[in-house]
């Protein structure tokens, strides 16, 4: 079998790095990105140490030059791209009064226009062979915009119908786009340091664990193309929806 890579963009201590374990574990050379590449360190040690390959980056996912550069690199340099995740957040809370355009700005580009340019960049290279998976991490806001969510539920709304138009496109094409709604708090240090009341429910299988999501995103990449999903929402058994 050829060499074949994974691309995670948002390659955090959670699901991220779950998800760039669960490909590692399959085989997959695992390019894990987030802005500053010291915080890679010790995800690509334990892919390391666990058999895998790990790639760590150091990049802006909103700059464009840099964005076409790693994946250029990747493709001559790593092996061809089978998958590429987009996982990054920008969870915001303020109320619409005190939200300030430079928030509202950096959180669409964080959570909306960076998934344009991953999305893009992928398909440039995936489209000519003609397969591939491109997956992108939603939340509860990209289907409904909560009290104090206004930048947050306006860029996951944007990355929801960026989704919904890459799959129209490519899918006939070979290209598998799906898009997952993660509704509910995740086991991550930062639940667990800001709401601990809730990760207590974690003994109640009441929070998501990220390597669950990660086995979720991988049986995405798996499906036959004869029975595809594009959007398939995760949440915990006792959370209201």
């Amino acid at each position: 079998m050829s060499k074949k890579s994974v691309l995670v963009i948002g390659a955090g201590d959670a699901t991220g790095g779950a998800i760039a374990r669960r490909f590692a574990r399959e085989g997959y050379a695992v390019v894990i990105v987030r802005r500053d590449a010291e915080n890679l360190t010790a995800l690509a040690d334990q892919i390391r140490a666990e058999g895998g390959e790990a790639h760590p980056f150091g990049v802006d996912a909103r700059l464009e030059e840099p964005m076409v550069a790693l994946f250029e690199r990747i493709e001559a340099h790593i092996a061809p791209l089978e998958a590429v995740v987009f996982n990054i957040g920008a969870n915001v809370n303020f109320g619409i009064r005190d939200t300030t355009a430079r928030v509202y700005r950096k959180v669409w580009e964080m959570a909306a226009f960076a998934g344009f340019l991953t999305g893009r960049e992928a398909a440039k290279h995936m489209v000519p062979r003609g397969r591939g998976t491109i997956l992108f991490t939603g939340a509860t806001a990209s289907l409904r915009g909560g009290k104090g969510f206004s930048a947050f539920a306006g860029a996951k709304f944007a990355l929801r119908g960026l989704a919904q138009s890459m799959a129209r496109e490519l899918g006939p094409q070979g290209i598998h786009v799906a898009h997952a709604i993660i509704d509910g708090a995740i086991d991550t240090a930062w639940i667990a340091e800001n709401f601990p009341q809730r990760h207590a429910l974690k003994d109640q299988d009441g929070i998501l664990d990220p390597d669950h999501i990660a086995e979720a995103y991988w049986m995405l990449h798996s499906q036959p193309r004869d029975a595809w999903t594009h959007e398939l929402d995760l949440r915990p058994w006792m959370e209201t929806f």
